[in-house]
């Protein structure tokens, strides 16, 4: 199955230590990636101008993910660049990555030229956030 809390963002209410929402990034991570990278905090606007708590992380599946803070709903999900394809998308309706069958991993198939690697494609080496230009 799915190994529902492996490769997944959680938040929880600081007061209560309830949980507030999980995003699972990588269900049946298969890679082992574990995503342990950083998770950098932002205040951006969207489309219509107003103001979204956000949370970017760039993960070893190769995958910047971009949520709302507050409800864990997703905002974005880019490719690192383009040379990341075991996934052909993120399905922005469920938030799961759809697997390129030629990139992935079974016993009867001979991968080659995968990106990312098993070692993962974005490590645990942090990231910067530049609020005045609103950039990564």
């Amino acid at each position: 199955g799915d190994n529902k809390w492996t490769m997944t963002m959680m938040a929880r209410d600081a007061d209560t230590g309830n949980l507030r929402w999980g995003y699972q990034k990588t269900p049946h991570d298969e890679w082992d990636f574990a995503g342990v990278n950083v998770m950098m905090l932002s205040e951006q606007k969207d489309k219509a101008g107003k103001l979204r708590k956000l949370v970017t992380h760039p993960d070893r599946n190769g995958i910047i993910y971009t949520l709302n803070r507050v409800n864990g709903d997703l905002v974005r999900a880019d490719f690192l660049d383009d040379t990341v394809n075991v996934w052909t998308h993120v399905d922005m309706k469920t938030g799961i990555p759809v697997r390129n069958p030629e990139y992935g991993t079974r016993m009867d198939h001979k991968g080659k030229d995968i990106c990312p690697s098993a070692m993962g494609y974005h490590d645990q080496a942090h990231d910067s956030y530049d609020p005045d230009r609103g950039l990564f």
